[in-house]
């Protein structure tokens, strides 16, 4: 049984199967062709992703190789040459100056053929043989003094290249460089010049700024300019990071006070700040920088202001604060921020104690200011209204009733700084009345007396019995301010020297105010012997003996005629040994007239004594519009010779017998004009109109050392003369010398060539033997008088 049911499933099997016939065969060749396909396509396989896999990386390795070496050039191309030795030449890589080490003599000679001049080095390591900072200066043209202006700055670093350690001479790469041009006129000048003020000015020293706290390397550029009596400074400051090998430009600045920038320690932190004097007259200006990390590659670092702009506290009290520190009262804003700090359990942000520390430090110089003995009382009362002290101010005014009309020229000076102060004081505190006081006190003198009393009008809650001893003080005033216009009727435009002098007589000197005290104070006299004054119509010049003032008010007609009563102050200009010049205000205070010899007393703090006759100028005394410097641009005789051959030749015969008249050249044959030309090439001339004639003359300011180059050849014609200042020479258009410093025993020295400002033209200022000169050209005599 189970047989034949094992052959009925079989049967059956059998009849479910292709045909043997036809299926058979095709299932064997689907089946066995296959397997050969698959043994190909995995020996083909294994190889591919493996290559692939191996492309893979050796692109990311390129790339990596590419990027690291396109970092490497940017930041140190000197490290990417050796590729230019295994590159054909059409694929050689740009390196510039990187392209290969120089030595110190090859940079500076190559610089040379460029027209550009090597400056000190200034190492960035302990050793300047690893690496140094090297300037790059151009000579300016049309140039006297500070020839060289700065144009760029270069970082080279040692080689450490094996083919260049074997050498004997020391080679260097330049690592990084950086453009430099200084800041614009219209920063570094007052805003009010009218002088064009869109040029850069030249920046003409590099030093290492020292005193930073911070890592790196800071440098200082430096430049100078004249305005007017005040030397300005200015800059840029430029930090160098020896991490990234940069150099990066951080600050532009400018201090009409001629003070250097210096790090300080003023918020108090490890870090110190940079502080820069922008201070005029009286008026404290410090910008405060502080150091700031920055998340920055190449500029890690950044120099951050500290601003009263923005309240760094919430909390009216401390904006209060803020707000009359921005009108100028230091003083009693530090102290109310001391309260706030006090109620804060001394712990304040660190943004509101760097403003704080800002504000402090302007009280400093304020409160020194006003504890000061100055020479006048207007000077007193300004110092303490500066600093806030409202009732102290007016001790001085009650105490000072002969200077009434001093105080009353410095208010009706005032451009607003004193005003904006006395109404951020009664914005705080509307009841103060003596800060009421000096506000009307300003709008009197300023407009008017009606003006004063409907301010005073509009004051709330003011009392009757201050009302009462303002109109008083307003009654003062008013009455030295009438008193003032019916005296003046010009402005004051005074020359003379100046000496200080250790008694004063007064019954010896004429006064305004006949019961005034000129009895010796802290403060120091002086004595100013006026040489030139301008009397409302035309300048006068000593001596002075057609001066006839009237046997009675003669106090009145020389305040008229000097034009003293609306300004009683002269400034005292000092020159320094260095060259640099100092200026003081003094308050006149007296007239005298004796034989001629107008003199005037004055009082200032005490000036600097003049340390060497030969070599600097005695002290000057002039009025603030007496007179305006006139600077023309030098040129050299060499760059005057390309313009105008002709002049060249008829000025330099003249020049030689000029010094061979005084005694300082040979009297040997002149030189011919080639010999002359040669000698003379470098030296500085100055073309300016002095005659009106539509020709400018030739101005020739020559040193000492000019002329004992030209008589190397000649021992001792020059070597027996004492150092002196440089002398001057004026040509006209023809080669005549119209005016001469080069005579024997001549004791005069041009000091300055001013307009004046009376007529807009030009005169001499002369230093003669015991006093100074104006001397204008007069057409009639052709000559200077």
């Amino acid at each position: 049984m189970a047989n034949r049911w094992r052959k009925l499933t079989l049967k059956a099997a059998k009849r479910n199967q292709p045909h043997a016939g036809t299926t058979k065969d095709v299932a064997e060749k689907l089946d066995k062709k296959p397997k050969k396909q698959n043994r190909l396509w995995s020996t083909l396989a294994m190889p591919t992703a493996g290559c692939a896999y191996a492309i893979l990386l050796s692109s990311a390795s390129l790339v990596m190789a590419f990027a690291w070496i396109s970092t490497l050039y940017i930041f140190n191309p000197n490290q990417v040459s050796w590729l230019n030795k295994v590159l054909p030449e059409w694929a050689q890589i740009p390196l510039g100056n990187y392209e290969r080490p120089h030595t110190l003599e090859d940079i500076q000679l190559n610089l040379s053929k460029q027209k550009h001049i090597a400056g000190e080095i200034l190492p960035l390591d302990k050793d300047a043989e690893i690496s140094f900072l090297l300037p790059v200066f151009r000579q300016r043209a049309n140039c006297q003094s500070n020839c060289q202006e700065l144009v760029e700055l270069r970082v080279y670093q040692r080689s450490q290249e094996s083919q260049f350690q074997s050498q004997s001479e020391k080679y260097y790469y330049l690592a990084t460089q950086l453009s430099v041009t200084g800041p614009e006129e219209s920063f570094v000048l007052d805003a009010t010049s009218e002088q064009d003020t869109n040029f850069p000015l030249p920046l003409t020293e590099v030093k290492r700024f020292e005193g930073a706290t911070s890592p790196g390397v800071w440098f200082s550029l430096q430049g100078q300019r004249q305005q007017g009596n005040r030397k300005f400074a200015y800059g840029n400051i430029i930090y160098y990071n020896p991490e990234r090998t940069n150099l990066q430009s951080m600050l532009s600045w400018t201090s009409p006070k001629g003070q250097q920038p210096k790090w300080q320690q003023v918020t108090g932190d490890k870090q110190k700040e940079l502080v820069v004097d922008q201070t005029v007259g009286l008026e404290p200006q410090l910008q405060v920088y502080q150091v700031k990390p920055v998340k920055l590659f190449l500029k890690p670092l950044q120099l951050e202001a500290i601003t009263l702009t923005s309240p760094a506290l919430k909390d009216s009290a401390y904006q209060n604060a803020l707000s009359i520190a921005r009108s100028g009262l230091w003083t009693p804003a530090f102290e109310w921020l001391k309260f706030i700090q006090k109620q804060r359990r001394g712990v304040l942000p660190e943004a509101a104690q760097a403003q704080m520390d800002l504000i402090r430090l302007h009280s400093q110089l304020t409160k020194a200011q006003a504890q000061k003995n100055w020479a006048s009382p207007s000077q007193q009362v300004l110092a303490d209204l500066i600093d806030g002290r409202w009732g102290k101010a007016l001790q001085v005014f009650e105490a000072s009733p002969h200077n009434a009309q001093e105080i009353a020229t410095l208010l009706k000076a005032d451009e607003g700084r004193l005003w904006n102060r006395t109404v951020a004081a009664l914005r705080v505190n509307p009841n103060r009345s003596e800060v009421q006081a000096w506000g009307a006190l300003i709008l009197a003198v300023q407009r008017g007396r009606e003006h004063a009393n409907s301010w005073l009008s509009a004051q709330p809650q003011i009392k009757k019995d201050t009302l009462a001893y303002i109109q008083g003080l307003l009654a003062r005033v008013s009455s030295e301010v009438k008193k003032s216009q019916t005296l003046s009727t010009h402005p004051s435009q005074i020359i003379g020297s100046v000496q200080p002098i250790t008694q004063v007589t007064s019954a010896e000197w004429l006064q305004l105010n006949s019961t005034a005290d000129i009895q010796l104070t802290d403060n120091q006299w002086y004595q100013v012997e006026v040489s030139a004054f301008h009397d409302g119509k035309r300048w006068l010049n000593s001596p002075f003996n057609n001066l006839k003032p009237p046997k009675t008010s003669a106090a009145k007609f020389f305040w008229q005629t000097l034009g003293i009563s609306s300004d009683p102050g002269i400034q005292i200009v000092v020159w320094l040994p260095n060259g640099e010049q100092q200026t003081n205000t003094a308050i006149i205070k007296a007239v005298q007239l004796r034989g001629g010899v107008l003199r005037l007393l004055a009082t200032s703090v005490t000036i600097p004594e003049n340390q060497n006759n030969g070599l600097q100028p005695r002290p000057l005394a002039m009025t603030n519009t007496a007179l305006e410097w006139v600077q023309p641009s030098p040129i050299t005789i060499e760059a005057l010779y390309q313009q105008d051959p002709q002049k060249v030749k008829t000025i330099l015969p003249s020049v030689w017998r000029s010094l061979q008249q005084s005694g300082d050249l040979s009297t040997e044959a002149i030189p011919s004009f080639e010999q002359m030309q040669e000698k003379l090439s470098f030296w500085p001339v100055q073309l300016i109109n002095l005659t009106n004639n539509a020709k400018p003359e030739t101005v020739l300011t020559i040193s000492e050392a000019s002329i004992a180059f030209l008589n190397q050849a000649v021992p001792g014609i020059h070597g027996e003369k004492e150092q002196s200042r440089p002398r001057s020479l004026i040509l006209s258009d023809t080669g005549k010398v119209i005016y001469t410093d080069f005579t024997e025993n001549s004791q005069q020295v041009l000091t300055a060539i001013a307009k004046l400002s009376d007529t807009h033209s030009l005169a001499l200022l002369v230093e003669n033997a015991n006093n100074y000169s104006l001397k204008r050209w007069s057409d009639k005599n052709q000559r200077f008088e």
